[in-house]
């Protein structure tokens, strides 16, 4: 798996990443800063990239377009520190890999994690 750091979050983000064996990279190696997010979602879809973000317009996106890539790992938390959530973001990466790779929205809150596989549907 690899992740695309969103803007949102600290680039400090790649180490606990990479210590975890996980491939990261911070949008600020690649894109403008002042990117549109569809502008890193088409990025993360035709690079293979799951984005990490703290910013709820990617699953907006998702759930707009039926999207079945890039999957997308939003953290629901006020203090998105490492300190604060790293440990368990990285937790749920590695047990959700798979899920990931196949295309899915991943939820990680300081209480618990959601798992919801693309494309998203929604009952009428």
């Amino acid at each position: 798996m690899k992740l695309l750091v969103d803007m949102n979050l600290s680039p400090r983000w790649i180490s606990i990443l990479s210590e975890a064996g996980i491939e990261a990279t911070h949008w600020s190696k690649i894109g403008s800063a002042t990117a549109p997010d569809s502008e890193i979602m088409s990025y993360a879809r035709d690079n293979g990239y799951t984005v990490l973000t703290h910013d709820l317009d990617f699953s907006a996106i998702l759930a707009v377009t039926h999207g079945e890539k890039p999957s997308v790992v939003q953290i629901r938390a006020e203090d998105v520190s490492l300190d604060a959530i790293g440990k368990q973001v990285v937790a749920a990466l590695i047990q959700m890999t798979s899920e990931l790779e196949e295309g899915a929205l991943l939820t990680v809150d300081p209480k618990r994690v959601r798992l919801r596989l693309l494309p998203l549907k929604f009952r009428s």
